[in-house]
């Protein structure tokens, strides 16, 4: 099995991008409880996102039913798994709600824009 390389490539540009236009506003505004929130939620969203970039690899080049039970059985998993990791770090570890959820979603939406862009990539070149 060969692994496509490009899509981690595409996720460290969009986080590099993302991360550097954040940087300045919160280092100067954002106290260090915000900038650590925002990092773990950056954080989840890229362990997320490879996360689905694995199964995708795994499950291409197999049947159409297996791709989409791992690769779409998979994203229930992964949201599952981020609702949990959200609350124990809201609540157990007691970061910050805003910031955590915030950096969380910006990243999320954009590597779910990229996570659908590759699959359709996939799926096109099977065809």
């Amino acid at each position: 099995m060969k692994i496509d390389w490009a899509f981690p490539k595409q996720i460290a540009l969009a986080l590099a991008v993302i991360g550097s236009l954040a940087w300045y506003p919160l280092a100067r505004y954002g106290t260090p409880e915000i900038v650590s929130a925002a990092a773990t939620g950056a954080l989840l969203a890229t362990l997320n996102v490879l996360m689905g970039f694995a199964s995708i690899e795994y499950s291409h080049g197999k049947s159409a039913t297996v791709f989409f039970k791992v690769v779409l059985g998979g994203m229930g998993i992964r949201l599952l798994c981020l609702a949990l990791a959200l609350v124990f770090l809201m609540k157990v570890l007691h970061l910050h709600a805003g910031a955590l959820v915030g950096s969380l979603g910006i990243f999320y939406a954009v590597f779910l824009v990229l996570e659908v862009l590759f699959i359709q990539k996939k799926v096109s070149i099977k065809s």
